[in-house]
């Protein structure tokens, strides 16, 4: 399971705060350009996110085993990721799981 890929669920709280950090390359030049932008300042850029949108997840940390929680680092459509800390195992918002997609 340590090492392993999973598939992590976003949740309501997950989705804020990642749209919540994001901006644009268009924003950052804007910023620059008045002295509002910290020069090698990292950037969070990507897609927005919606509740209950499926990413793929590496598993970092294995937590209470006989409740499957785990930790891990979750990889979205952008130039972040999401880290999610002790999280139980299922198919809900903010869940995580092994099984095929196709069938969700």
């Amino acid at each position: 399971m340590l090492g392993g890929m999973a598939y992590y669920r976003l949740s309501e709280v997950d989705a804020a705060q990642i749209n919540r950090r994001r901006t644009t390359g268009l924003a950052i030049a804007n910023r620059i350009a008045v002295s509002e932008w910290p020069l090698g300042a990292q950037a969070h850029i990507g897609n927005e996110v919606r509740v209950g949108q499926i990413f793929p997840m590496l598993i970092v940390r294995v937590g209470d085993a006989a409740a499957k929680m785990v930790s891990g680092q979750v990889f979205l459509d952008g130039a972040d990721v999401l880290w999610v800390q002790d999280i139980h195992q299922g198919q809900y918002f903010g869940q995580w799981w092994t099984s095929d997609l196709t069938q969700y």
